[in-house]
This record gives structure tokens, C-alpha cells and sequence, in this order.
């Protein structure tokens, strides 16, 4: 399973495309569409930014990851809408946090519903609740929850 449009549409909107590196509300150089892991170097690489290509490259490079994570961690069957929105709860909070979740833990013992219903307490950066991100587990359960299932990318 591979992540469908709105689930990728859903990451794009919430992330936000910036070409020249930023700090996050929890403090992380970022650029692209929310690439952390190689910020600092493009940043000294591309002095006036990367291009748009680029960050579409490396968004796709960074889902892979979160997309592992989805696929290895979750036990239990999930629509791709499901899909989607785990992907970008992990793409977002990222992987070692899920893995400590209440969220993952739920939706493993096969309760989704209660799963679903945990997306609203992850909305906090850097210990403080960021509106952003309040609309955004809003918007990831409200695609978990959505049926019929959207098609795959």
C-alpha cells in the first residue's frame, strides 16, 4: 500500500512549502515540506534555497520512512485512508513517537475507534499546544475515519 492523494495533500497543506530552512515550533531546522534529517547540510549547500523539485524528492524520500513504519509497526488490516492518516500522524510526530503511543497501542488490540479518537491529544511541539497541529490531528482523524477509502497514489 502506497499513500493515497488526500493523505498526501493532507501532508503538503499541514507542512507548508518553505525552500530556505526554518526552525519548527519544536526547534528543528526544517525545510521542504517538514525534512528535518538534512536540513543543516542543504541549508550550507543551497545558500539561497532549495527548489521546489527538490523538496518534492525529498518529502518522497521521507515518506518512505514513515510509510515503513506504518507498514511494520501497525497488526492490524487498515483502509488506505487509514493508511494515510498514520502516515502523516508519523510523518509528523515521527516514528519513535509512535511507537510509544497509546494511539498505535489501541489501534493494534484492534480498537479503532478508540485509536481514532487519540489523535486530538498529540498536538503539542516543544511542550506547548500549537493550534496547527490541533487542526491537523483533526483533520488525520477525520480521514481515518472516512469511508469509502480513497485510491492509492
Amino acid at each position: 500500500m502506497s499513500i493515497c492523494p488526500a493523505g498526501l495533500d493532507l501532508i503538503k497543506s499541514f507542512e507548508g512549502l518553505r525552500l530556505k530552512p526554518y526552525k519548527c515550533p519544536a526547534g528543528v531546522l526544517t525545510i521542504g515540506y517538514g525534512h528535518t534529517r538534512t536540513a543543516a547540510k542543504l541549508a550550507t549547500k543551497y545558500p539561497n534555497g532549495i527548489t521546489p523539485e527538490l523538496a518534492d524528492a525529498l518529502l518522497q524520500d521521507d515518506l518512505l520512512d514513515a510509510e515503513r513504519t506504518v507498514r511494520e509497526q501497525v497488526k492490524v488490516p487498515l483502509n488506505p485512508n487509514q493508511y494515510a492518516a498514520l502516515v502523516s500522524f508519523v510523518f509528523n510526530l515521527g516514528a519513535g513517537n509512535f511507537l510509544k503511543s497509546s494511539l498505535l497501542r489501541f489501534l493494534n488490540a484492534e480498537d479503532y475507534a478508540k485509536a481514532a479518537s487519540l489523535f486530538p491529544i498529540y498536538c503539542k511541539a516543544g511542550g506547548v499546544v500549537q493550534p496547527g497541529l490541533i487542526r491537523r490531528r483533526q483533520t488525520e482523524k477525520a480521514l481515518f475515519l472516512e469511508a469509502p477509502p480513497c485510491q492509492p497514489a
